[in-house]
């Protein structure tokens, strides 16, 4: 047996000072007095672990305590492996971005929810340019209103000194990242369907514009002010 100074610590063998103890296995559990248990890890030649101290009566496992060490460390690595860090990915826009910058933009933001990061995104005003602080308003909003598949609203658009700031999270679990090529052929694909989709909109006979946010208020109906923020966002 070794004791190993790293991590959390268990009492093993003569350290168990209990009257009796729950010993699990393969084969199930049973309560017995210690000091039998005792005598049992003795003949396997391995050593008697209390795994549970706080349980009535504490639960025991006969087991090499060095393998046992093993498996602890072994099973916490591969849950932190399995763990996603989430991150809160920054978009950046001004009051007055352009479609271009817009929808690159907007492509960015969608893969970073979709890898299950946050996202914040802000307006800045320079300037006077915070006399448009409402064009900017209008800005995020459609920005989470294009990102609805993706994300869903944690805060709505709010001005922090020269700042406002949206905060979206993912709707979904984070995935595992996609490769670069994969990636390169997504995007590649969806710059295809937006061009097909333009074409269409060309030729296509002119709608009023409120036909395109949905009826109900969509990703605002359930937010509070949402109703008055979504009048904007058709009126722009």
């Amino acid at each position: 047996m070794k004791n190993d100074k790293k991590g959390p610590q268990y009492r093993v063998n003569e350290q168990i000072r209990v009257r009796e103890v729950r010993i699990v296995g393969d084969n199930g559990n049973i309560v017995m007095p210690t000091r039998q248990a005792l005598d049992m890890a003795r003949q396997q030649g391995v050593d008697l672990v209390e795994i549970s101290p706080n349980a009535n009566p504490p639960v025991c496992r006969i087991i090499d305590y060095s393998k046992f060490l093993y498996q602890q460390k072994k099973r916490a690595k591969e849950l932190k492996q399995k763990q996603v860090k989430q991150e809160v990915k920054e978009i950046r826009f001004g009051p007055q971005t352009d479609d271009h910058d817009y929808n690159f933009k907007l492509k960015h933001a969608k893969e970073f929810l979709e890898e299950g990061n946050k996202v914040r995104a802000y307006v800045f005003f320079r300037g006077r340019s915070i006399l448009f602080k409402e064009q900017g308003e209008v800005l995020l909003l459609r920005f989470a209103n294009d990102l609805e598949e993706y994300g869903k609203v944690e805060s709505m658009p709010s001005l922090e000194g020269k700042k406002m700031f949206l905060y979206l999270s993912p709707k979904k679990t984070a995935v595992v990242k996609k490769s670069q090529q994969k990636r390169d052929n997504e995007r590649r694909e969806a710059e295809a369907r937006e061009a097909e989709r333009k074409s269409r909109e060309e030729n296509a006979p002119d709608t009023d514009d409120s036909d395109d946010m949905p009826a109900n208020g969509g990703l605002f109906a359930n937010i509070k002010g949402g109703d008055e923020l979504l009048k904007k966002l058709k009126e722009s």
